[in-house]
Parts: structure tokens; sequence; C-alpha cells
């Protein structure tokens, strides 16, 4: 009989059955599930290949490796994702925040005014907000989400990042009363169901009410264009994620709306990822 499996093993058997299973990233992934059980870096992982797993430390491994091998994201299995220079804790209730939301958060960075006040609608996780409250000059950050279990978990974040957040509970811009902000950014919902259908299967572990908007997946981007101008400063900027194709049809909501100067900036991908609007 072979004794104890070792690191290396493991991560060997690891990659191949992620692999036959459709991830994407199969070693990347093996490696961080292993690094995640054993409390370690990913480098550890490497200078220390021959070491034998204990028991509790293998079957913990192979629990979490089977629901990577269902697909759910990794970050719901780990429990954790970077965002930009934060790390913050995410679950079922938000969505996983991903790369391209940082052009949202760098391009309401360049537009705020020192001291101004910005909005993050939708938060979910608190990404956005987190990391303009972070990153921002003295900005005075107000996020909202229709989600209590979306504003827990963003709450708590910020509680243990130290970086303070107005967090409302509200839909849409409900609880806002006729307040207006130098900067307002959206990552609404922005899939068709159809979209959904088609995407990856991490997707349907995300939740549906953040990931699809309608039909023709515009339906918030255009409730967002016409409900935000009026909670917009004097030349206050309005920012808006959205999806693959939809630049045209969201720069039309938006100067439909009223606001000005609207342009779209492109992803690391070469996306039109958002599109923003001034107000007058």
């Amino acid at each position: 009989m072979g004794g104890p499996l070792t690191i290396g093993e493991i991560l060997r058997r690891s990659t191949a059955y992620l692999a036959e299973r459709g991830s994407p990233s199969p070693r990347l992934d093996a490696d961080l599930l292993l690094a995640h059980v054993l409390g370690v870096e990913r480098l550890a992982l490497y200078t220390d290949s021959e070491r034998p797993l204990t028991p509790a430390e293998l079957g913990r491994a192979r629990e979490l490796l089977a629901r990577r091998g269902r697909r759910e994201p990794m970050a719901y299995i780990t429990g954790a994702r970077a965002f930009r220079r934060l790390r913050l804790a995410v679950g079922p209730a938000v969505l996983v925040p991903r790369p391209e939301t940082e052009l949202l958060v760098e391009w309401a960075l360049e537009a705020a005014p020192a001291g101004g006040a910005a909005l993050d609608w939708g938060t979910g996780s608190g990404a956005v907000a987190l990391a303009l409250a972070d990153e921002g000059d003295g900005l005075r950050v107000t996020a909202l989400d229709r989600s209590g279990e979306a504003l827990a978990l963003a709450r708590a974040n910020g509680e243990a990042l130290g970086l303070e957040v107005e967090w409302l509970r509200s839909d849409g811009f409900a609880a806002l009363d006729g307040r207006r902000f130098d900067v307002i950014v959206a990552n609404p919902p922005y899939l068709s169901d159809a979209d959904l259908a088609a995407a990856p299967p991490e997707l349907g572990f995300e939740p549906r009410g953040a990931l699809v908007a309608g039909p023709t997946g515009l339906e918030q981007i255009d409730a967002i264009a016409g409900a935000a101008p009026r909670h917009l400063a004097p030349g206050g900027l309005l920012l808006v994620e959205v999806g693959d194709g939809q630049a045209g049809a969201a720069r039309a909501a938006l100067a439909g709306a009223g606001l000005v100067d609207v342009a779209a900036r492109d992803d690391l991908a070469g996306v039109a990822r958002v599109v923003g609007g001034r107000a007058l």
C-alpha cells in the first residue's frame, strides 16, 4: 500500500480532476484550494511539496475540490476575493467582484472632487464603495443595495477594513430623499435570460437578481439613466458598467436623460465596459 498523499501528489490529482470538469484554470484552482486548506501561501506548496497531508487536511481538500468540480466560484469556496488594494469577504448573497469593475472605480476616482460625495448604486459586497473610500481624496461615500444580506456583508467588510461608508437599504434610489452626489457609480444587472443560459456554470451560483435585468439586459441601465440625474449635483458624473455590446444603447439612454459629454471607456479586454455622462 502507498503512504500518505503528499502536497505534490494532491496537486497533480486535483489539477487533472478539475480539468476533466471544465475548470478554465485547473492548476491555479488546485493551488489556491490547497493553500487555503493548509493556511499557507502558494509558494509553500512547492517548497514543501513532499510533505504528507494529515487525514483531516486531506478530507477538507477533497470537500473543497468537489465543490469546485461542480463549478462553484472559487471566491465562494475560499470566502474571499481581492479587489484593487482590498481583500473582501464574499458569499452567495453577492456577486463575485470582477477585475473589469476596477475601471468603474478608476474613472470615478479621476472625476470625483476632493472631499466630494460619491454614491455606489447596488453595492453588493461593497467592493466599489470601499475602494472609493480607500483611495479617494476625502470622499464621502454612500452605498445602497436592496438586499439586506448584501448590505450586512458589505458593512462587515467595511468594519474589517476600517473604512467608513454610509450603508443604505434601498430599492433603487428610493432611500435618498432628494440627496445629490458628485459621482454616482453603478454596476447593475445587465444580463438577459438568454445571456445567463449561455454563461459559464459559475454564474449559476451567483444571485440571479444581481445578474439578470430582464429580457433585453438593458432594463436596469435604462432605469438608472432615467432616475440618477435627479441625484447628481451640477456637473456631477454618472458612471454605469455595461455588458459586451451594450455601450451604444447605454450611451443613448444617458443622453436621452439629459446628461452631456456622454462617453464610454474600454476595459483591458477591449470591451466598452463603462459608460459615463455629466449633469449640466
